[in-house]
């Protein structure tokens, strides 16, 4: 059975909740999406059926970020609310008590990426790129991102990942910790599921105490200090030179979406 917003949906597997990226666009963030994810996580979270969340999407990617035709035309107020909302989800897959596997199928850049290090294991499609290249644009990782990163990714890969956005794939990608696991694309959600029942054997209550206590020193941090520093992201989003590539980008996306009903992201 499948219930959930139309930009995501629940799909119950015995003890196991598959929580699905369905929207249109290739799935990339906007309001719907971040809305989904949260209302989602929590219906799976007071489920006492569902032991194990299994991250996954449609279409061709996994993610490719956030929905830069939505959101470049944002004033700074819109644009604040959007990213507490953004990051309130991303705080909720993070800090999600059940286990989560992300099955990334294909691509998953910017905030693809970020959902996909807030999982506790990730299997990458071969072949699928996953990457952080925020920078690259003149966007700065959000405070809580930032720490989420430094926690996922191994400090020799840091700058590489976070600092030069670069673009990572098959061995690279795991060696670089931005994924754990590799399979074909076709074999991605039965190679995750498989991973995710290995962590569902484990005692539940032990495993969330156990996570929670891993996790507490990011998510308390974000907890303290993202609301205070997004004033600082909100003005490089905002700078000129930063709305000169973003528009750049969008314009490339429009063009190459007449002929597809698509190219949304990042």
């Amino acid at each position: 059975m499948s219930v959930g917003t139309q930009a995501v949906t629940l799909e119950r597997e015995g003890a196991i909740g598959v929580v699905r990226l369905k929207r249109s666009h290739g799935n990339a963030i906007n309001d719907d999406l971040v809305e989904g994810l949260v209302t989602t996580l929590n219906e799976v979270e007071a489920d006492p059926e569902i032991r194990g969340v299994l991250l996954a999407s449609s279409g061709k990617i996994f993610c490719p970020g956030l929905d830069l035709q939505e959101l470049l035309p944002l004033d700074r107020t819109a644009m604040e609310r959007f990213m507490l909302r953004f990051s309130a989800a991303v705080l909720t897959l993070y800090t999600h008590p059940k286990p989560v596997v992300a099955a990334m199928h294909g691509h998953a850049l910017a905030g693809g990426c970020i959902l996909g290090l807030c999982a506790d294991w990730r299997v990458l499609a071969r072949g699928a790129l996953i990457g952080l290249n925020e920078v690259k644009i003149g966007v700065p990782l959000p405070f809580g991102v930032a720490l989420i990163v430094r926690d996922a990714v191994p400090r020799s890969h840091l700058t590489q990942v976070a600092l030069l956005g670069r673009n990572f794939s098959d061995e690279g990608a795991v060696a670089a910790g931005v994924a754990d696991e590799l399979a074909e694309a076709a074999a991605v959600e039965d190679t995750a599921r498989t991973r995710l029942a290995e962590f569902v054997a484990k005692d539940a209550t032990s495993f969330a105490v156990t996570k929670r206590y891993m996790r507490s020193p990011v998510v308390e941090r974000i907890r303290g200090s993202n609301r205070l520093l997004l004033p600082e992201w909100l003005d490089c989003w905002f700078s000129p030179g930063t709305r000169e590539r973003i528009g750049a980008i969008v314009a490339e996306l429009k063009e190459k979406g007449k002929g597809e009903g698509m190219g949304k992201g990042s």
